[in-house]
């Protein structure tokens, strides 16, 4: 269990440092830009820690794909992306797709 309550705060910090990297102007303000690195490097960290419990396929697979989704979702609702039919079929089948890995890594 705690292997997962990590995974999630990889995740976030994941998500944290990708909307940093949005702040950076392509790594140009410092202050975002060591603000990213220092969040992925912790996430990295914490990911690791995961590694311990969980197998790889299934935590990288989690770490990357929730991230993935929740990073398109602050797009849409924080940064005024464009939303389509397309785009949510595409962000649900990575949640499902994650789901169902670590559903079938339990057998």
């Amino acid at each position: 269990m705690a292997a997962w309550l990590f995974l999630i705060c990889a995740i976030g910090l994941e998500v944290a440092g990708t909307v940093s990297m949005k702040f950076s102007d392509g790594f140009r303000d410092w202050r975002f830009t060591t603000l990213t690195l220092t969040l992925y490097g912790i996430s990295f960290w914490v990911l690791s820690i995961t590694l311990r419990q969980l197998p790889v396929s299934t935590a990288y697979a989690v770490w990357a794909g929730l991230g993935t989704a929740a990073i398109a979702i602050i797009g849409i609702l924080f940064f005024k992306e464009p939303v389509t039919l397309l785009k949510v079929v595409f962000l649900l089948m990575i949640i499902f797709g994650v789901v169902g890995l670590n559903a079938v890594g339990k057998h």
